[in-house]
């Protein structure tokens, strides 16, 4: 029986000075919310939307250009309060796609699209802060 209990101690013993695993270590990501996606031909004012960080990721795409070098988009986020251009986001001439991350306040905001010549679809990620473990 003291054998037993002996024996027992020792397990314990043993178990309690196994080095603990370390907790993974926690980093901090970017994670992107869409605020709103639009799509058409010619231009365009979208509907407010606010902002709790002031940082966006703009993704566009221009397709089916009625003549060759003649098409545009811009795309400009405007002051929810008073209309006045904020930041330009996208400039571009073509057919194409591409992405842009853009920042400012937290506010309100809307988008003026303006284009010609060209099919765009434009959607707007507002870039928030996480924690990955």
């Amino acid at each position: 029986m003291r054998r037993l209990a002996f024996l027992v101690s020792c397990l314990c013993l043993v178990n309690a000075c196994r080095q603990q695993a370390a907790p993974a270590a926690a980093r901090d990501v970017v994670v992107w919310r869409e605020v709103g996606s639009w799509s058409g031909h010619g231009n365009l004012q979208s509907q407010n939307f606010t902002s709790d960080t002031g940082g966006f990721r703009v993704r566009w795409e221009t397709r089916n250009e009625t003549t060759p070098g003649a098409g545009t988009l811009k795309v400009v986020f405007r002051s929810g309060d008073s209309g006045r251009a904020i930041m330009d986001a996208v400039d571009v001439r073509g057919v194409g796609k591409d992405s842009a991350e853009v920042g400012d306040n937290v506010r309100w905001y809307y988008l003026t699209i303006e284009s010609a010549n060209v099919d765009w679809t434009v959607a707007v990620d507002e870039r928030l802060r996480g924690v990955a473990r």
